[in-house]
């Protein structure tokens, strides 16, 4: 399902869009590092 809050880097619904502006935030760092550790 996509998602229209814009919140979700992957452009599906993750259910960031209830999150607070530091929880999405550290979130979104979260997700940058693993996706980068996946591409080693």
């Amino acid at each position: 399902m996509s998602c229209g809050c814009g919140r979700s880097p992957s452009g599906e619904c993750i259910g960031w869009h209830s999150l607070s502006e530091e929880d999405y935030q550290k979130k979104l760092e979260e997700y940058n590092k693993s996706k980068e550790e996946k591409k080693d």
